[in-house]
């Protein structure tokens, strides 16, 4: 059972975010059931023209909202996405980008998450909202 703040950090890094977060450079700086902190470095996930990606918001929001949700459902139980969307209000051109995800709704098969994405000067840039559905984890062979 995870207790603390730490532990649940611990847990994150211990599972690992993924191959594409890991590609994307995000780093989770903070991690609870009621908010979840990561970082993403604008370098390496631009659109041609310079401006972060807007695919690369919405994998910073699922990463944070589905490893929340995950955190959520606890042991021998698995959260997957069903629904994501965003909203891109500002570009990004340098430095990071930070996502703050916080619950919607925590339910014991659904979870919602809204997670806002700043830049370093503490602007908005966009808004993703997940949905995640609890199940069983499969049996490991």
């Amino acid at each position: 059972m995870i207790e603390t703040t730490e532990d649940a950090l611990d847990w994150v890094h211990q599972r690992g975010a993924g191959a594409l977060a890991g590609k994307m450079g995000i780093e989770f700086l903070e991690f609870s059931v009621d908010r979840s902190v990561a970082r993403m470095p604008v370098e390496g996930n631009t659109q041609p023209v310079m401006l972060l990606h807007g695919g690369a918001y919405v994998v910073l929001g699922e990463s944070l909202g589905s490893m929340s949700a995950n955190l959520h459902a606890g042991p021998g139980k698995l959260a997957v996405g069903i629904e994501i969307n965003a909203t891109h209000t500002r570009s990004a051109t340098s430095g990071f980008v930070t996502g703050v995800c916080t619950p919607i709704h925590l339910g014991r098969t659904l979870t919602t998450h809204e997670i806002v994405v700043t830049d370093e000067q503490g602007r908005r840039c966009s808004t993703i909202r997940i949905t995640n559905l609890i199940k069983d984890a499969p049996a490991r062979v």
